[in-house]
Formats: structure tokens, sequence, C-alpha cells
């Protein structure tokens, strides 16, 4: 006879319960604000992955993911869990709902971001890979992710420093 199945979870699995959340971005204004309550669980890093990152993200009503953006390095992949995101690329806006998915590869200039404009939460997965050289265009803003030796960090597009202290 075997045993029954033990119903604890350990790793390799685990509860997105138990993975604490990033709130918020740590741009500096103006483009704080636009994500001020957008609610990151790093579970990839919580499972001890390495080659990619798969983040479980909530927007709440008027928030958006980020400013609208492209990799020249990492490709980025999104599935729709919960609520309803308008999708923001160079072509316009469209909408997408749970079970809806979207990928961008690395180095199409195609600029996106998730827009919640709903009045309820919504939920989706980010998954991208973690490319070193990895650099983030912002073509509507004057700003850019790029990373250096002490991982990554905001410039203006002629690469000098943004000041991401706390206000």
């Amino acid at each position: 006879m075997t045993n029954p199945p033990d119903t604890r979870l350990r790793l390799p699995a685990l509860d997105p319960v138990g993975v604490a959340a990033r709130l918020g971005w740590s741009a500096p204004e103006p483009f704080r604000s636009r994500a001020r309550n957008r609610a990151k669980q790093a579970l990839g890093d919580a499972t001890g992955l390495q080659q990619f990152g798969v983040n479980l993200v909530t927007l709440q009503p008027g928030d958006r993911s980020a400013l609208r953006h492209w990799h020249d390095h990492e490709d980025e992949f999104v599935y729709v869990l919960s609520g309803e995101l308008l999708l923001h690329t160079d072509a316009g806006a469209q909408v997408l709902r749970a079970g809806d998915c979207a990928g961008f590869p690395a180095g199409s200039q195609d600029a996106h971001c998730l827009e919640n404009a709903s009045a309820a939460p919504a939920q989706y997965l980010e998954i991208g890979s973690r490319d070193p050289e990895d650099r983030a265009h912002y073509p509507d803003d004057d700003v850019a992710w790029e990373r250096d030796g002490t991982g990554r960090k905001l410039v203006h597009k002629d690469g000098t420093p943004w000041d991401t202290s706390p206000p």
C-alpha cells in the first residue's frame, strides 16, 4: 500500500501567498505614480530559478505595469490570469482578458505596457529572460533601464543617471 501524498507544499512547489510583494516602481516622478499600486511577487526567485524570471503581478484599477517599453536582449511574455487589461503597443490598445497572452521578442522595437482601465484588480504572469546585457527602452519618455555590476539602473536617454532615491 502506498502512502497518501503530502498536502504541505515544499520547494520546488510553493503557495504564492507566502511570497512578499514589491509594491510600486522604483523610478522617480513623474514615472513612479503610473505604477504606484502595482504589486509584483517574484515567484521565479522564490523557487530558485536563475535563467528566467517569473512574476505574479497584480494591477489595481488605474495602474500600469510600467511605461511603454521594449527590451534589446530579453524576451518577455505575459499571461492574464484574472481581470481585464489594456495592452498598449505601437499599433494602439487592445483588450486582454483571463486566458489571453502576449509575447514580446528581444530586439522588437514595438514598445508595450499593460494598463488596468477596469474597476477591478487584474492579475497576470510576467515571464522574461535574464540577459545581463539587456537594456529597456522607453520611447515615449526620457528614460532607459540598463544593467551594470551593481544591478539595474535608471538613466536618461543620453546615459546620465536618474536620481532614484526615495522622495
